[in-house]
């Protein structure tokens, strides 16, 4: 007889305990970076999160001799049903002690849910849209968090591979040391780039001087991205809601934007300082000592995460890339900035691993979702 017990969460007080299971599972982890405590609780607030507009969601805790073993969510997203006719259940938010009995509680839990819902495929880990944290780790278990990516053990996928999830969709992530000069031809090439193309790099004297590329970013995100099968456009909502979250973390200087002759955006990519050591510190509370351990992040700091890169399609074999990595070198030198770790990259974007090719980038992280097709279970 099964002694796992899976309750739906329903008040504050077993949100909370959702949100912190996972602080506790990792207390003494060196690798795992927690989240702000207060945004995981908003996630799940509709006031606070646009994709709750489109979408229905519910979380979960799991028992196991009284005390609480692991956690899931499971995601309906309307919206991509809509406009990609793509009908699934996301699970998210899953973790659990090594138990097999526990993931396995977990995993029919999504299961009853998609065939309440007369759905018959599940994938996760995935978030409700494609800006949220996507991809079970299956590699790097020895390498730092960073703030976009999802932690996990790893015995997590051995887990999910044993109950019968196979591979749907996998990322790659790379670090790159920083040389400590760029050769003479890269420079001379972004001359003849930026000229055959009428192309100007914008300088930004103050954060509120991007604010009127900030909605031209997201138009560019779509852009960049449209092709990839399961991107859906990034609603007006969530557009809003990014930069109220995210713009006040973001350095000024840690910003590239390329525009052409008209003055259109045609390229971007934002970097930051890691702020994972910083999260470990303030154990996922910016106060009252967190946001002390960030601003000294933001200052003085070797380390710098890639977090979004968006290139019009007509540029994007043009050399445009060269230009990009040569400013944030420029930046990066003069920050004292030596390691850069990429975004998750789905594997089949090749585009956008160009970007590296030319710096020894080293493949340190994959990450992959699981899908189950439910018709027989």
């Amino acid at each position: 007889m099964s002694t796992v017990s899976i309750i739906e969460v329903k008040t504050a007080a077993q949100l909370k305990q959702f949100v912190r299971f996972p602080m506790d599972l990792y207390k003494n982890n060196p690798y795992y970076v927690p989240s702000f405590i207060n945004d995981e609780i908003n996630i799940w607030n509709a006031d606070e999160n646009p994709a709750l507009q489109y979408s229905e969601a519910k979380q979960y805790l799991a028992y196991k001799n009284d005390k609480i073993a692991g956690r899931i969510a499971v995601i309906i997203n309307h919206k991509e049903e809509k406009e990609l006719g793509i009908r699934k259940v996301r699970f998210g938010w899953i973790d659990f002690i090594d138990d097999e009995e526990v993931s396995e509680a977990l995993i029919q839990k999504a299961i009853d849910y998609a065939k309440e819902k007369n759905i018959n495929n599940i994938e996760g880990p995935m978030g409700f849209t494609n800006l949220d944290k996507a991809g079970m780790l299956i590699k790097g278990f020895d390498q730092l968090a960073t703030m976009i990516g999802i932690y996990n053990h790893e015995y997590y996928p051995k887990h999910l591979e044993k109950l019968g999830l196979i591979k749907e969709k996998e990322w790659v992530e790379f670090e790159i040391i920083f040389p400590e000069s760029l050769p003479e031809k890269i420079h001379k090439f972004n001359q003849l780039i930026s000229e055959k193309y009428k192309l100007k790099v914008l300088r930004f004297k103050t954060k509120e001087e991007i604010i009127q590329y900030v909605d031209p970013m997201f138009d560019l995100l779509d852009e960049t991205y449209k092709h990839l099968s399961t991107y859906t456009p990034i609603s007006d909502e969530q557009r809003k809601t990014y930069k109220e979250k995210y713009f006040k973390l973001i350095d000024k200087d840690f910003i590239v934007c390329i525009t052409d002759e008209h003055n259109n955006l045609i390229s971007f990519a934002i970097t930051m300082p890691s702020y994972s050591k910083a999260l470990q510190k303030s154990g996922g509370k910016l106060f009252p000592f967190g946001w002390w351990h960030f601003l000294r992040a933001g200052k003085r700091n070797d380390r710098a995460n890639f977090y979004l890169i968006g290139i019009h399609p007509d540029y994007q074999r043009r050399g445009v890339t060269s230009i990009i990595f040569k400013e944030i070198f420029d930046v990066f030198k003069k920050k004292g900035v030596k390691f850069l770790e990429t975004n998750p990259e789905l594997e089949e974007n090749k585009s956008i691993q160009l970007l590296w090719q030319d710096y020894n980038p080293v493949n340190h992280k994959r990450r992959r979702t699981y899908s189950m097709m439910i018709n027989d279970k």
